[in-house]
C-alpha cells in the first residue's frame, strides 16, 4: 500500500509541473467529508458572482451521496482525475490540513480558510500530544511543514491572527475578514432561511430549540481520525424536565465515531451530527450547550445564550490541551459540571436569556459583518 501512496504521489508531483489551469479552484473541508464551513460560503460566494471559475469539490468517496443531493461538482478524493485536477488547479481552497506527503505545485495558490477561533491550544502551542500514532515532536513538525504551504490563511479576529502565526508557524499573508462560514448569521432573509430549516428538521414553531455541540477528546479513540465520545448529559431526565417545549438537536464533531441511538427519545431529540452544515442549526437554536467547542465564538455573533457542560474540565484544560486565556472567567455563559447544575441553568436561559458582554462581542466578533467570503475572494482573486 506504501509503495502505490509513493507511486501516487510521485505522479501527482509530476503533474504539479505542467502549466496551470487557472480557472479551476478546488475546494475541500474536512478531508472531504462535509459540504460545510469556510469553503462552503466561498465556494456559494464564487458561484454567484464568478461565473468565469469551474469550481470543484475534494470529496471522500464514503460521503459523494451529500454532494449528488446539492447538485455539487466533486472528484473523489485520490481517484486518477483527482490527480490531474489538483495537480492542475491554480487555486486549493480548504478548511484542515491537507495530506502532509502532498506537494503543493509552485504555482498554486492554497488558501487556508482553518475552522474556529481557538481556545484550545493549537499546533506548536500544544505541551504534549495525546493523539493516536504521533510524538508530540513529530505532530508539531509536520504542522509547521503543512503551514508552510500555505499563501493564505483566514482569521476571524485580531486574537486568532496572533495566535496562528505562532501555532502554525505561518509566514504567509493573513486575511482578516471574519469567517466566510458567519456571513449567513447575518443574512438580510434569516428568518425566512430559519423557516425553512424548521419545516426541513421537522421542528414544531411553536418549541424552543437546544443545541448540543460538543469537542472531541484527544486521548479518547478507537484508531487514528476515530474518536470515541461518551455522552455525559441525562436526555431522559432533559426529556423529562423540558420535553414539552423544546427539541434536542445533537451535533458531534466529525472526528468522533460513534453513532449514538435517540429512538427511545421520540421527537425529544434529532440526531444532526450528519446535517450538512452547523450554520443551519446555530440559525434555529435558542441556547447552545457546548464545552470546548469553537463553536461558541460563532454563536456569539447571533448574541443569544450559551450554556458550557464541562464535567471534565480539570483534566481538559490541565492535561489534554490547555487554553489560551482563562475560560472560567471569560467564557460567554456559566460553566456547570453536573447534569443537576446543567437543568437549572437550562431553565434559568430559557426563562430569561442573559446577555453576552460586549467585552467578549468586541475581542471575538468585531469583524463579522457578513461580508468575509466577498473580502476573501477579492482578496485571493484580486490578480484576476
Amino acid at each position: 500500500m506504501k509503495f502505490v501512496q509513493k507511486i501516487y504521489y510521485f505522479l501527482f508531483k509530476l503533474v504539479g509541473f505542467l502549466p496551470r489551469r487557472k480557472e479551476l479552484v478546488m475546494f475541500e473541508s474536512f478531508s472531504g467529508k462535509q459540504y460545510s464551513c469556510n469553503p462552503r460560503a466561498i465556494f456559494e460566494y464564487m458561484e454567484e458572482h464568478n461565473p468565469e471559475y469551474e469550481l470543484l469539490w475534494s470529496v471522500n468517496p464514503k460521503y459523494v451521496d451529500l454532494f449528488e443531493a446539492h447538485g455539487v461538482p466533486y472528484v473523489k478524493r485520490f481517484s486518477v482525475n483527482w490527480l490531474f485536477k489538483m495537480g492542475l488547479a491554480k487555486y486549493w481552497i480548504s478548511n484542515s490540513r491537507l495530506p502532509l506527503e502532498l506537494p503543493k505545485p509552485k504555482k498554486t495558490i492554497y488558501v487556508q480558510t482553518w475552522h474556529g477561533t481557538p481556545l484550545k491550544k493549537l499546533g506548536v502551542d500544544i505541551d504534549e500530544v495525546h493523539m493516536p500514532g504521533q510524538t508530540t515532536e513529530q505532530y508539531k513538525a509536520d504542522f509547521v511543514k503543512e503551514a508552510q504551504k500555505w499563501d493564505y490563511l483566514i482569521s476571524p479576529n485580531a486574537y486568532s491572527s496572533t495566535i496562528f502565526r505562532r501555532a502554525f508557524g505561518f509566514t504567509g499573508e493573513m486575511i482578516e475578514s471574519g469567517y466566510p462560514r458567519n456571513d449567513i448569521l447575518f443574512s438580510a432573509d434569516k428568518e425566512l432561511k430559519i423557516a425553512n430549516i424548521k419545516m426541513a428538521l421537522n421542528i414544531p414553531e411553536d418549541k424552543k430549540v437546544i443545541l448540543y455541540a460538543p469537542t472531541w477528546r484527544d486521548n479518547d479513540f478507537y484508531e487514528i481520525g476515530k474518536y470515541k465520545f461518551d455522552l455525559k448529559i441525562d436526555i431522559a431526565k432533559m426529556q423529562e424536565k423540558f420535553g414539552d417545549e423544546v427539541v434536542l438537536l445533537v451535533r458531534m464533531h466529525y472526528l468522533v465515531a460513534e453513532h449514538f441511538d435517540f429512538t427511545q427519545y421520540g421527537d425529544f431529540v434529532r440526531d444532526a451530527s450528519k446535517h450538512e452544515d452547523i450554520r443551519d442549526l446555530y440559525l434555529v437554536s435558542d441556547l447552545l450547550i457546548t464545552d470546548y467547542s469553537s463553536v461558541f465564538f460563532d454563536y456569539a455573533n447571533l448574541k443569544r445564550p450559551m450554556l458550557f457542560y464541562t464535567y471534565d474540565l480539570a483534566e481538559y484544560r490541565d492535561t489534554l490541551r490547555g487554553f489560551y486565556f482563562d475560560f472560567e472567567q471569560n467564557a460567554p455563559g456559566p460553566l456547570v459540571e453536573t447534569n443537576d447544575a446543567l437543568m437549572a441553568e437550562i431553565e434559568i436561559m430559557l426563562e430569561n436569556p442573559p446577555q453576552i458582554a460586549d467585552s467578549f462581542l468586541e475581542q471575538f466578533c468585531t469583524w463579522e459583518d457578513g461580508h468575509a467570503a466577498e473580502k476573501t475572494v477579492k482578496k485571493v482573486f484580486a490578480e484576476k
